[in-house]
């Protein structure tokens, strides 16, 4: 399974122009959008090319291969623009016995994990900030960082599974970040 994960786009088609090209070169089964699709929000700068409108028109074209969830941004309003659920709080994707858990990051993140089962992935946007590292009690948390309003100092980025290992790569050139080898399909670490 080919999954390309990404999340806080707030309102950017400029990002998803970048993005497009990534899900034109590695070909995802699957787009799973972490939340934060269309309003940029009080604590966020408006970037130059806001416009609503045109992130919902790319989502919707796409909307057969998306998985979404909600984050703290989107709203009932949003989910009128968009014709896909938007506003679950979570999801899950199972690719054999590893269990994705898809969150927007706000409730659920590394300092407030769900009850999930060792190898699991916890994966969570809302930071901004890329993560990707095993914690002590053997989740896997995942963070793409963000496509449009990157934090920290860090590029505009997303995340790639390829069915036995998780990547963040740079939007811009496809670049490695962050890699983290997967191990056995059991959930053994």
């Amino acid at each position: 399974m080919k999954v390309l994960f990404f999340s806080d786009v707030h309102g950017s088609p400029g990002s998803l122009e970048l993005l497009q090209k990534q899900v034109d070169s590695l070909q995802p089964a699957q787009l799973v959008v972490l939340g934060d699709l269309l309003y940029h929000g009080p604590r966020n700068p408006l970037r130059p090319d806001y416009a609503p409108r045109r992130v919902a028109e790319w989502f919707n074209a796409r909307r057969n291969s998306i998985v979404a969830v909600r984050g703290n941004c989107d709203s009932e309003v949003d989910q009128m623009m968009i014709e896909f659920p938007i506003m679950a709080e979570y999801a899950v994707l199972l690719d054999g016995e590893r269990r994705f858990f898809l969150t927007h990051g706000h409730h659920w993140n590394p300092a407030s994990p769900p009850p999930l089962a060792a190898g699991s992935v916890l994966v969570f946007g809302h930071t901004h900030l890329p993560m990707l590292e095993r914690g002590s009690d053997g989740l896997i948390f995942f963070n793409p960082g963000s496509i449009s309003l990157p934090k920290g100092g860090n590029p505009p980025s997303f995340g790639w599974y390829d069915g036995e290992t998780l990547r963040i790569l740079e939007l811009v050139t496809g670049k490695e970040i962050k890699r983290l080898e997967l191990a056995e399909r059991n959930g053994a670490q």
